[in-house]
């Protein structure tokens, strides 16, 4: 069983009775925070009304609060519901530098029901290129495995 593995299967044991979505939004930002030393700031924005994430619980340095579904990584995620695997941020004319030590991110949707993004998990590294296709596959099954249970 790989790491991935095993970080997944503590997460699903330690959410199986919990019906709170902030309690386990920061169950997982911490699990998932301590598990990989690569991933140095790592945590959830929530859509809070239409077309805006706010900040929810993370693990690491302070993050962005407030940011636009048009503005960033994490907007471009929320706006097309779709995973954005960013080896080089400075890359992207959008990336929003929230810390100035990242250089690559990943960003998950997590959709509800009915295909609504409801938050993003948002991945940060300060190392280039951190995130592995094995990262990327592992993330996106959580946050669709959180989406189904929550939403």
């Amino acid at each position: 069983m790989s790491n991935h593995d095993d970080v997944l299967a503590r997460i699903e044991s330690l959410l199986e009775d919990e019906d709170d979505w902030v309690s386990a939004m920061s169950t997982v930002a911490c699990e998932l925070h301590t598990s990989f030393e690569h991933f140095h700031w790592t945590g959830f924005y929530r859509t809070v009304k239409p077309n805006v994430l706010k900040i929810g619980p993370y693990q690491g340095g302070h993050g962005c609060l407030v940011i636009p579904f048009d503005k960033g990584i994490c907007g471009a995620a929320a706006r097309t519901g779709e995973t954005q695997d960013v080896p080089d941020v400075h890359a992207r004319s959008e990336h929003i530098a929230c810390s100035s030590t990242t250089l690559s991110e990943v960003v998950v949707p997590i959709k509800n029901s009915s295909g609504q993004v409801v938050a993003v998990l948002d991945l940060d590294s300060d190392l280039p290129a951190a995130f592995s296709p094995e990262d990327v596959s592992f993330t996106e099954h959580l946050c669709q495995y959180l989406g189904a249970k929550y939403f």
